[in-house]
């Protein structure tokens, strides 16, 4: 009665998943901690249309979501990238076609100014991904490690995959350097492992 009367719906929505676990964890029982992290700095490739331009810099804390990536999204405002969108981005290791997006919550002076948009596997890109109409890509399984989706990485453990990936990207020449930064690490209060948001 209450699904009739629209009072109650059924859909996907992100939760934070406990891999080790194997169960959700309410927003109360995820603790976070302050640890320095890496911020991955590489070259997203664009495909056609972008003029002189091959390629966006982009940084993440997360090179194995790049596999799930559905959009690649610039400030509007911004000089360096504003004259991209519209065109498209190649997801790298998937060969994936992804519009360049303009979104004014994009900000310009972190990272790159220039965001990779994982809406299945990121809470800020769920919202993104469902404002604008992307796609919504898993990436990964229940256990933390990559499913078919992945390609060739398919089957790994998340961090051995941002490992892999991050290999990957040097020898091809798409790595353009790391940074560490001080960041938040969302860790579940009942078995202290690294929560991974989750469709």
């Amino acid at each position: 009665r209450l699904h009739e009367e629209g009072l109650i719906y059924r859909g996907s929505y992100m939760v934070n998943w406990s891999p080790n676990l194997q169960t959700a964890v309410s927003d109360l029982e995820v603790e976070y901690a302050d640890e320095k992290g890496t911020l991955y700095f590489f070259k997203y490739p664009v495909r056609g249309g972008g003029g002189d331009v091959e390629y966006l810099p982009v940084a993440t804390s997360r090179p194995e979501t790049i596999l799930g990536d559905t959009a690649v999204a610039v400030n509007p405002e911004d000089g360096r990238f504003k004259h991209l969108i519209g065109h498209k981005a190649v997801v790298p290791f998937v060969d994936r076609e992804v519009p360049i997006i303009g979104d004014e919550g994009v900000d310009m002076e972190f990272g790159t100014g220039a965001l990779k948009v994982t809406p299945a596997h990121d809470m800020n890109d769920y919202n993104l991904g469902k404002k604008h109409g992307l796609n919504f890509v898993k990436i990964m399984n229940k256990d933390g490690t990559l499913n078919e989706a992945s390609g060739k990485y398919a089957g790994l453990d998340r961090f051995e995959a941002r490992e892999r990936i991050w290999q990957d990207m040097s020898d091809s020449g798409m790595a353009i350097r790391t940074e560490e930064y001080e960041t938040r690490v969302p860790k579940s209060q009942r078995g202290g492992e690294v929560i991974e948001p989750m469709l």
